[in-house]
């Protein structure tokens, strides 16, 4: 039995040392060197090439190396029988967490603002906080570490998702309260998985519902935001400004009109990064139960989409 390493672009050497670090005899093959496909059973996958997974004809399970699943659901070469499972990690929550509290607090706080004036020589005392109300859209694990980091740093929080939620901690709305929850909100965070319903879902026909001036932070996936519909509610004043960590095409292309839109701050997809050597017993544990015949960890409900 042999395992895949799939990750073009990546160098893998931290996955191949973490795995072996955990589990000594492991038979790795990594891509684009992988000769003998009749071998793997199981697959570590990010971004991989669409339709390769084709070339397995004794594939039993994949497993995502990072939270998000997406990339392989798009997949139609990955079929309906093939489990999926994810990568859970504290630390992943903890890193996230802070980034989103970090662009809360620099709007809250007007850093980009005082650091535009220190260019400018510009001593302005007036409004040095602006009253803020966060929502999260998407309080599944990492989302609801967001909404209780927040309301104990003493912000208003409001949570949104797809699913019915009872007695959730925290005013919660649904998806037929879209509007309402828009509304209640002027920072707007995303953190929903990438599904159906949820792709395109920042677009200019929300950007219109939410209260004038929003923030926008996006640190889900770049598909969530339609990107030229950002740039016409900036200009329309709809939102007063985006925090954005990911994007339709990564890396970001050169031409891309984002990088000279001051209202814009980005960050390469570093919200968040899956650390090989506290994500790997979790890969060993499933690809044990796949020997065994187990139950899997962290498995993916495909009808969810996570």
């Amino acid at each position: 039995m042999s395992l895949a390493i799939i990750s073009p672009g990546r160098d893998p050497k931290a996955w191949i040392a973490a795995l072996q670090y955990h589990h000594s005899t492991i038979d790795l093959q990594v891509f684009p060197h992988i000769d003998r496909p009749e071998d793997v059973e199981m697959a570590l996958l990010w971004q991989h090439p669409q339709g390769y997974l084709k070339n397995f004809s004794n594939l039993k399970l994949i497993s995502s190396l990072g939270a998000g699943v997406d990339h392989i659901l798009s997949d139609p070469a990955v079929g309906d029988e093939l489990p999926i499972v994810r990568i859970v990690d504290e630390k992943l929550t903890w890193s996230m967490t802070n980034y989103v509290i970090m662009g809360v607090l620099n709007y809250h706080r007007q850093v980009i603002r005082y650091l535009g004036d220190q260019k400018k020589k510009v001593w302005d005392m007036s409004k040095p906080e602006i009253p803020t109300r966060v929502g999260v859209m998407g309080v599944g694990i990492l989302g609801g570490d967001v909404l209780d980091k927040l309301n104990g740093l003493g912000f208003e929080v409001v949570g949104f998702g797809f699913s019915e939620k009872k007695d959730f901690r925290y005013p919660y709305f649904q998806k037929n309260q879209l509007e309402d929850f828009l509304l209640q909100v002027n920072v707007l965070v995303c953190l929903l998985p990438l599904t159906s319903d949820t792709e395109g879902i920042l677009n200019l026909s929300l950007f219109r519902k939410c209260k004038k001036g929003t923030f926008l932070i996006n640190v889900a996936r770049g598909k969530h935001l339609i990107e030229e519909d950002l740039l016409v509610a900036l200009e329309e004043r709809l939102l007063s400004g985006a925090l954005l960590d990911v994007f339709q095409e990564e890396p970001l292309p050169d031409e891309h009109p984002f990088w000279k839109e001051n209202r814009i701050q980005l960050t390469p997809h570093i919200a968040s990064v899956t650390n090989p050597l506290a994500a790997a017993p979790q890969i060993i544990e499933n690809y044990k139960r796949l020997i065994t015949n187990l139950p899997f960890i962290n498995l993916v409900n495909r009808t969810r989409g996570y």
